[in-house]
């Protein structure tokens, strides 16, 4: 199994792009990215949705040391990042979690990557409508 850092580093070289160039695409200093690779920093779960997207590995891969496949559940992460975009942190770990614990729905069998997309479609529109409804109903109320 590899770590984190060894999974950074690792991504990193099979594209050829220097720490500084990655630590631009990702937005984060060379330095950052020299800390990562080390072992010394871990990165927020923005960065890290940042990071799999610059280096085409999946979060999954980078979250999970004992996932050994790059692109492991790269389909989930657009919708991973929607949610962070439009709910922070908190919105993404909870599509990330929810989806997680959807994926038994389909053991046992095989769906083609158009059924996959179509299942991760429906299940983010109803989380974020359910966000939107909670939002309207709890959120603070305009003056």
């Amino acid at each position: 199994m590899k770590t984190f850092p060894e999974k950074i580093k690792e991504a990193r070289c099979v594209l050829g792009v220097s720490q500084g160039e990655l630590g631009e695409q990702v937005g984060v200093s060379k330095r950052s990215i020299a800390a990562y690779e080390m072992g010394e920093k871990f990165p927020r779960d923005k960065t890290i949705y940042r990071l799999a997207k610059a280096l085409h590995v999946s979060i999954k891969y980078l979250k999970d040391e004992e996932c050994e496949n790059p692109t492991e559940d790269i389909e989930k992460d657009p919708f991973i990042e929607d949610a962070q975009d439009s709910y922070g942190t908190s919105g993404a770990r909870d599509l990330e979690r929810m989806l997680a614990e959807n994926a038994a729905l389909f053991a046992g069998g095989e769906l083609s990557q158009e059924e996959k997309d179509s299942y991760f479609k429906a299940l983010t529109r109803v989380y974020n409508e359910s966000r939107e409804i909670a939002r309207e109903k709890f959120g603070r109320k305009k003056q």
